[in-house]
């Protein structure tokens, strides 16, 4: 009787074993069915305004998911604002990570021997403990803001910082965006976020919507974030010079501006990924130094 109670009790023990197997088994295919989709889904870009899924240009650039080169080019807009070029340049030069500083001029006269000399020697006096940073104006005879995402194929670094002449953020705020950029040097990290959406009242079923920052804080989602502050891979400058819709770039060299925002759905158009929206101080906002002088682009 003892031998077939014994025998009973291990009978049981061994169904409850191949219960609990069969209920982990079926928990892994699940998740791994989960993972299969959401990598399916995830890789999926719907074409936007003409775009094509750009997977295959993504992967003929050298730079891949898991590699970068050592710091970052400043990528500066500037227009008729000496002084705050002045005053932007001073503080970045001091931040570590900076390799090299690619100013976007498109005024119609040449920069001065003063302000190329003032800059120069900036450059020069913070170009210390080996670091040698370059300094560079890219000179357009176009007055456009399509300029300041012009192919630039000599730059040695991977990240590119583009910022307006007027935003000062502390180095320290700059180094940590640098960090997350790259862990997802892919996507684009930036501190200006925006939000989009589609409208669904009087029958504008298909018009999209742009929210600045106020959406933002009340909503508590972003769909974008803004090139006038943000780190991107430099391969996202030929993508927008040679494969972006001709018709795109048209309407911001038309209207004078949306060329963030172009730049910022072509990332998201390339990669299918979100951008990661950073938050930081800002250590000066230099509009007020020029009160006759407009910002380019909002």
């Amino acid at each position: 009787m003892m031998r077939g109670s014994l025998l009973g009790r291990r009978t049981a023990t061994r169904l409850r074993q191949v219960a609990i197997s069969a209920v982990k088994s079926a928990k892994i295919k699940l998740l791994l069915c989960c993972c299969v989709l959401f990598t399916f889904f995830a890789t999926r870009t719907t074409p936007f305004l003409g775009w094509a899924d750009h997977a295959d240009s993504l992967n003929s650039f050298s730079g891949s998911r898991l590699y970068y080169r050592r710091g970052y080019a400043l990528l500066i807009n500037t227009w008729k604002r000496n002084d705050l070029l002045k005053q932007s340049i001073s503080h970045y030069t001091s931040c570590r990570g900076l390799d090299s500083i690619r100013i976007v001029w498109s005024e119609p006269n040449p920069p001065s021997d003063n302000l190329v000399k003032f800059l120069t020697q900036v450059v020069q006096s913070n170009s210390r403990d080996g670091r040698q940073i370059e300094l560079k104006f890219d000179i357009h005879e176009e007055d456009s803001l399509n300029n300041r995402f012009k192919e630039l194929k000599d730059l040695k670094t991977d990240a590119v910082l583009s910022i307006d002449d007027d935003i000062i953020f502390p180095c320290s705020t700059v180094e940590f965006a640098f960090s997350v950029w790259r862990t997802a040097p892919n996507a684009m990290v930036g501190w200006v976020p925006r939000m989009h959406w589609i409208e669904k009242l009087n029958g504008n079923a298909g018009r999209y919507i742009y929210g600045g920052w106020w959406s933002v804080w009340w909503t508590g989602t972003y769909s974008m974030v803004l090139s006038k502050a943000a780190f991107f891979h430099k391969k996202y400058l030929s993508l927008y010079t040679n494969e972006m819709p001709a018709s795109i770039r048209e309407y911001v060299a038309k209207n004078r501006n949306c060329e963030d925002i172009a730049m910022s759905f072509l990332v998201a158009n390339a990669t299918g990924a979100s951008p990661i929206w950073v938050k930081g101080p800002v250590l000066v906002v230099l509009l007020r130094l020029v009160p006759v002088s407009l910002p380019r682009s909002l």
